[in-house]
């Protein structure tokens, strides 16, 4: 990013109202590319949505963020990931629930990536003929936190969450990163994925939703990649970390009702969530229980909410991101 090697630098900056969109210099021909922010468009003091190119997929990724309530001093970094569609289909933390708001009195910024469709957030071995380059790992863990932190002048903590197929990326990666996190938050998620069961719920998403092959994530069945990546096999790597885990049990719950706030719409939609997401959830509690007998095995302490009800919905994952803010926030500072 150094002038040197940058090639001329040009900055435009236009101001629509309230939005300020500013595009960030760009290499000189022939110089490598680097990830860097691209792009900055400020709605308002608080919230930005910042573009940054991604050298490992060589692609644009969009990122929302929402600065702390109190930015006298720095700040850390709550990365909330999204669900299967990634946000891609425009349904997100920001769109379904008021976690926005509910943060938004919290001294933490809030920083989400748009993108990442059934991807698991993975560094997949194979570029994939319908979803391209994913190399989410790479980018979640080495990309992008630096220029996070120097854009909104972080305090350098960070806690990672998200639910249904983040909630087994959350895990993965702050098993598998070192000191990156200092507290992790999954819900509803399947924290196993290098045996039967567990890939089969990854199959699904990748394959049957997704319309990708599933080998070009971790290779075939038995490559030593899955079990690197399993958040089950590598639990150790959470010990020192504040972990919070939760999941419905697939039986109809308080949000599940026809029409309801947080209910698909229609009598289709809402036999979808009862049947589909009772289904999924019921799976998801099945893994999140085999986590919990793991960790309790390894003598690694967690905050469990793990029910017999609720279906895979937004309504239960708003409750649970709230849920899980102590847990978030211990470690950070705050």
């Amino acid at each position: 990013m150094r002038g040197s090697n940058r090639g001329l630098l040009s900055v435009l900056a236009v101001t629509f109202g309230a939005a300020v969109i500013a595009i960030m210099p760009t290499p000189a021909h022939g110089a490598p590319v680097e990830s860097s922010i691209v792009a900055v468009q400020e709605h308002d003091a608080r919230t930005v949505t910042l573009t940054i190119h991604s050298a490992a997929m060589d692609r644009d990724i969009t990122v929302e963020t929402q600065r702390a309530a109190d930015t006298s001093v720095p700040r850390p970094v709550l990365y909330l990931l999204q669900g299967a569609s990634g946000g891609e289909d425009g349904v997100t933390w920001a769109t379904e629930t008021d976690a926005m708001q509910f943060l938004s009195t919290k001294n933490v910024n809030v920083v989400s990536p748009i993108g990442g469709m059934f991807s698991y957030y993975a560094d997949w071995v194979n570029d994939d003929p319908r979803l391209g380059r994913q190399k989410w790992k790479t980018f979640l863990t080495r990309e992008l936190p630096p220029l996070i932190d120097k854009y909104l002048g972080t305090s350098g903590r960070n806690a990672i969450a998200g639910f249904s197929m983040a909630g087994t990326t959350t895990l993965a990666l702050a098993a598998t990163s070192g000191d990156l996190y200092s507290s992790v938050a999954a819900y509803s998620g399947c924290a196993q994925i290098s045996d039967p069961v567990g890939q089969e719920f990854v199959r699904l998403t990748v394959e049957t939703w997704g319309w990708a092959n599933l080998a070009n994530m971790y290779g075939a069945a038995g490559d030593p990649r899955w079990a690197a990546n399993d958040p089950y096999v590598q639990a150790e790597g959470l010990r020192g970390k504040s972990i919070y885990i939760s999941s419905g049990g697939g039986l109809p719950g308080k949000y599940d009702e026809l029409n309801g706030k947080y209910a698909l719409p229609g009598v289709d939609g809402y036999a979808a969530q009862l049947i589909k997401g009772g289904v999924i959830e019921a799976g998801t509690n099945y893994c999140s229980r085999n986590m919990q007998t793991r960790l309790n095995q390894l003598g690694i302490p967690a905050t469990y909410d793990i029910h017999p009800d609720g279906t895979h919905s937004w309504g239960y994952w708003q409750d649970a991101l709230k849920n899980s803010w102590p847990a978030l926030s211990a470690p950070l500072g705050i």
